[in-house]
Parts: C-alpha cells; structure tokens; sequence
C-alpha cells in the first residue's frame, strides 16, 4: 500500500473532486458521514459523547459528524473553538450554519469565541470525539489548546480522533511534545494512513487507527511516485518463488553464515535455522572451533565449516560460490576478528558482491568506521537502535535515525532494515518500505538473528536483496505472530520464531 504526505494527499483530494464534479463541501460531508458510520459501527447511543471542534476542516468533519450522531440517536455535546469569532475556514463555517440551522438534530452547542471556557465534566464512561486540528497542522499546541489537550487527556475518557490526534502531523512530528498531543484510543484515519502513524513514538497518541473510505481518486492515487510504502502480505507473496514438482535442493542455493564465538553459539544456531526454514537448499555455518558440537547437534541440516580460531572467529573467505553471504551474529568484536572483516570487505566490494551484515559484524564496523566505505553495493544492514547509533551517531528518536538512514543508505548505495516495532527498510533509492506484520512478542533476545538467517535463505533462492529484504522482515513479523498465538505475548523465544518461519511462508503461498 502507498502512503502519501500531507501535500500528495490534497493532490488527490483536488484530483478526486476534479474527476467527480463535487465541491469540497461535498467532500466535507462525505467524510463526516463516513466517519459517522464507523463511530456509530462501534459504539451504542447510551454513553455521553463530547465533540471537540476546530476552526478548520478537521472540525468540520467534526461539526457535520456530530450532526449525523445527532439524527441517529446520540445526543453530542459539540464545542467548537472559534476564538474571536471569525477563525472559522469556509467548510467549518458552512458545517455551523447546518448544525444551527437543523432543528432535528438533537445536540448541545457550545461556540467558544473568547478566551473564557468552562470545561465539561469528562468521565471514564465519556466518549470523546477530537476534532480539533487535522493532519496538515505543524508545530506544537500552545496557550489554551494545550492545556485543553492535556485535560482532555487526564480525564480518562476515551478518545476517538478524526484524521490525526490533535497537536500531531500527518508527516514529520520532530519537536513535537507528546504531552501536548491528544492521546487517542482509536484514530479514524481520512482515506489512507498516515506516515506519522508509524514512527514507533506516536503509537502512545495514535493509539488503534481505522482507515475511513472516503473514495478518493485511485488514478489519482496510482499517478504518484511514492516515497513511503506499507508492505503486506499480497506485497511479499509474488516475490516468494514458486517451487517446482522436479525441484532439487541445488535449485535453492547455499548460503553461508559466518556467526558464532565462545558463549555466543546460539546465536549461530538461530541465524541458521532461520535460513533453513526461509527454503534455502543448503546451509552451511562458519564458526569457531568451540561451536562444532553445539551447531551439529542444534542443527544436524546445516553443514559446519571451522574456523581456525578456538573461541572466536579468526578468517573469513570463500572457499567456494555461495548464493547467499550473512555476517554478524554472535560474532564478538576481537580484533582479529575485525581484522578478518575488514579483509572480506575488500574483497566482496572488489567483486561487487552484495552481503547482509547484522549484530557483531556492525559492532565491529562501528569500531573501525572506515570500513563503511567497503560495504558492497545493494548489501542489507539490520541495526536495532543501539547498533545504528554506534554506527552513524547517537539519535534521540525513531524519525532521527530514519531521516539518517535515508542519507546514509543513499550514499553508500546499501539498504538499511531498521528493526522496530514497524521495522522499516530503508532503499538506495529513498524509498521507506514500512512493515506491517509483527508482534511485541517479539522483543526477545534472538529474534534479530532469525531474522538475519530468513534474509540470507531468501537471497540463496534468487531474490534480489531489495526485495528479500521486503519480503524477509515481512515473513520474520509474520513468524513472531505465529509464535506467539502458541506461546503468547510473553512467552515466545528466538527458537519459536525460526520454527515458526516455515509457516508464515506456508500461510502467504497457499492463499
């Protein structure tokens, strides 16, 4: 699915009104009866429901909403914030007079036009329907709004918003206080998500969000070149290969994964059973001596290559063509070990051969800096957040660190896959793909790992590391989901989500 900023979102709008012949007052209420319905769709008439609505078009979907609760049986108590009495934009000022002006509807109006206001009485049984500001606003709340959020917010009531919470943009929220947003319960979302919904620090003020149908223009839609994309399941399915009745393992690839020291075993088993699991034909683990009994006991189908190092890895070459090369997991950060990295690099960059680098394998870039300038085109870096800081500077925010990663992917021509509660992969190209599927059960020590071992045996099978990764952390989120319906939130280890990628491929090939 496309996602779209604040200023290709009014394209579409201009560009559905101009196909449909409709004005923008008739989009107005179109969008209000729609998001009418959905409320209507969840919640009975029997709770008190408080409308807070602003000078622009967010209140009036807000004002025309609360019209159509009104006839359906709800009894609204609507504010609308008109400060000095002339703040009101054309659509809000036109939603007023209907409001005013229909005596069926069964409503308590409030008009606040000077800096006076008592506040409602809001309860826990209250509904609240926050109409305030729309995605389009920018900044942070101040004076009287402010307070009148962080009351709205501490009265317990649930919240319902339209568009955005109020105080939060539909696109870059950088400054923005959270204290001073609406915290909402559930967002009803105007056409098509917004791209702020997935920056994991709004997901305390976005809350659940719905996306209303308002019937926006989808040639409109498909005309522009999107920067930001939702994978889902129908995305990662026509990427995954189709696997034929004569198959052999040799048609599936060999990927290698170097992993693995003293204390860190597990780490190698886990990247490997993710490969396995991912379909890769043959697995082969390169680890130090110490690992040899733990890999061929934990994984009897992958096949161990010995390092020459007793605790740690020490040499890291090709002694044959491999499909698929994964570094990193549980690797340590020796310096031999670096020194070993640092001559592989040379070498694959030389060959232009592109890798996937996770866990150790950037702790150590991260101690030698330089090495960046070895990454091989189109190569997959897999950072948590600690890890991306080591690499590229300390961030004090998910947007921070991905406004980064879109600068440092480009210029080093690599993909960078942000691990997260939406784990987003960041192109060469500037495109952010945002992943859909996942689970908290998966904030688990291991996971990552998994993960790794998924990328290396869907590269192994052919696919293009741009799209394996797509179609990798999709599978991954997938798997944790699985796991976790067996195991449950708190309960999922690593070991249950490489088990469990097998199945999340199951479930996307067999529809």
């Amino acid at each position: 699915m496309k996602l779209f900023t604040n200023s290709e979102i009014a394209q579409i709008e201009q560009q559905t009104l101009a196909e449909e012949g409709i004005t923008p007052i008739e989009m107005v209420t179109r969008v209000a009866e729609s998001v009418a319905y959905e409320f209507m769709s969840i919640y009975k008439p029997e709770r008190p429901v408080v409308v807070f609505a602003g000078p622009d078009t967010c209140g009036a979907y807000a004002l025309e909403a609360s019209r159509a609760l009104a006839h359906a049986g709800y009894n609204p108590e609507i504010i609308l914030f008109n400060i000095g009495g002339n703040r009101l934009n054309q659509e809000c000022s036109v939603m007023r007079g209907r409001l005013i002006d229909d005596e069926d509807a069964s409503c308590d109006f409030i008009e606040v036009t000077g800096l006076q206001f008592t506040m409602p009485e809001l309860t826990r049984n209250t509904l609240v329907i926050d109409g305030l500001f729309g995605s389009n606003f920018t900044g942070s709340l101040s004076g009287g709004y402010k307070y009148l959020v962080r009351s709205i917010n501490e009265s317990g009531a649930e919240i319902v918003s339209i568009d955005v919470p109020s105080g939060l943009s539909g696109d870059s929220t950088a400054g923005v206080i959270r204290n001073d947003v609406i915290h909402a319960h559930l967002t009803f979302a105007i056409g098509v998500p917004r791209i702020s919904f997935f920056m994991s620090e709004n997901g305390e003020v976005v809350g659940r969000w719905k996306v209303v149908d308002v019937g926006y223009s989808r040639k409109a839609m498909r005309a522009i070149r999107e920067s930001f994309f939702l994978v889902e399941g129908a995305d990662v399915r026509r990427l995954l290969p189709k696997r034929q009745l004569y198959a052999s393992k040799a048609d599936f690839g060999h990927a290698i994964i170097f992993a693995g020291s003293y204390g860190m075993m597990g780490a190698a088993v886990l990247a490997t059973r993710g490969a396995l699991r991912a379909g890769a034909g043959k697995v082969t683990c390169h680890s130090p001596r110490c690992g040899y009994f733990v890999m061929q006991t934990s994984v009897p189908c992958a096949m161990f290559d010995c390092d020459p190092g007793d605790a740690a890895i020490r040499s890291i070459e090709l002694d044959r063509s491999y499909e698929a090369v994964a570094l990193g997991p549980g690797m340590g950060t020796a310096d031999f070990t670096i020194d070993a990295l640092e001559g592989f690099l040379k070498v694959a960059n030389a060959n232009s051969r592109p890798l996937i680098l996770d866990a150790d394998a950037l702790n150590c870039i991260a101690r030698r800096p330089a090495l960046l300038s070895y990454l091989p085109v189109l190569s997959i870096l897999t950072p948590h957040a600690a890890e991306f800081d080591r690499l590229f500077g300390v961030h004090h925010s998910p947007e921070a660190r991905l406004m980064k990663a879109i600068e440092v992917a480009e210029f080093h021509k690599i993909i960078i896959i942000l691990k997260g509660h939406h784990t987003t992969i960041v192109r060469p190209d500037g495109k952010v793909c945002i992943n859909s599927s996942g689970t908290p059960a998966l904030a688990t020590a291991g996971t990552g790992d998994v993960l790794t071992g998924v990328l290396a045996g869907l590269i192994a099978q052919g696919i293009k590391p741009e799209l394996a990764a797509l179609a990798g952390v999709y599978v991954h989120g997938k798997a944790g989901e699985i796991a976790q319906s067996k195991h449950g939130t708190y309960g999922v280890t690593a070991e249950d989500v490489a088990d469990s990628v097998g199945m999340a491929i199951k479930k996307l090939t067999d529809i």
